[in-house]
């Protein structure tokens, strides 16, 4: 008895017809995702870099749609289930050769389909079973990131108040300083005016003294004069 037919496979289809390209190039694409499930046929289409792989992800992306509208499917839980290309019309054209020829160019066409269906109760399961580990994976890591977040933050208070501690204190040491420099230094200015007041009192003491000096000197050197013409006067009368 003959197994079902690869066209005859139940699910939900997508065709693209007469595509510019030959069946034998997009074939290739296809048997790269069959029996793939769409997360991971979508994976490899993103990264193979042909033609045929941008087109069947549109066919492919239009059978989830048609599933998850029309037969109201999870589109998570599908798979392919087959995907095939058959040969389209062939276009012919000439080209001139030598010699007066001519020789024949074929321009091929496909007809592209994707089949999806709900994946079966054991792989579904699997499927399952790994979302299941790889989401506590990522609460475990989340979890993880959060506590290490919280034990470093006190250490990191800690850290800034002891970087600010001192830095305040000197702040206000030097403020401190800055404010006795400043009235240490009005203090020498008062002192210094002080002093410049007193000797420009004593300076005109100085001056009348040395006045009165000056007018002893004159009297004195008076006298000494009399006193000289008073002995040249007796001596003139011996």
């Amino acid at each position: 008895m003959a197994g079902t037919k690869t066209n005859e496979v139940p699910g939900t289809r997508a065709v693209l017809r007469h595509y510019r390209m030959s069946a034998y190039k997009a074939r290739e694409v296809l048997d790269l995702i069959r029996g793939r499930d769409v997360v991971r046929a979508d994976e490899i289409l993103r990264s193979t870099p042909r033609e045929a792989a941008r087109v069947v992800a549109k066919v492919l992306t239009s059978a989830v749609s048609n599933a998850r509208n029309n037969d109201l499917l999870d589109p998570e839980e599908l798979f392919v289930s087959a995907c095939f290309a058959d040969e389209g019309t062939t276009m012919k054209r000439w080209r001139p050769r030598a010699r007066g020829r001519a020789t024949r160019i074929r321009k091929r066409t496909c007809h592209i389909t994707v089949i999806v269906s709900r994946l079966p109760e054991d792989r579904l399961e699997r499927l399952r079973a790994r979302q299941a580990d790889r989401s506590a994976a990522l609460r475990s890591r989340r979890v993880a990131a959060s506590r290490r977040a919280e034990e470093t933050a006190p250490v990191e208070a800690e850290l800034e108040d002891e970087d600010l501690a001192p830095a305040e204190l000197g702040d206000a040491e030097a403020v401190e300083t800055e404010d006795f420099d400043e009235g240490a230094e009005l203090a020498d200015d008062e002192l210094a005016d002080e002093e410049v007041e007193d000797e420009v009192e004593e300076e005109p003491s100085d001056v009348e003294a040395a006045a009165d000096d000056d007018a002893a000197a004159e009297a004195g050197d008076g006298a000494e004069v009399e006193g000289a013409a008073d002995d040249e006067s007796s001596q003139e009368s011996d």
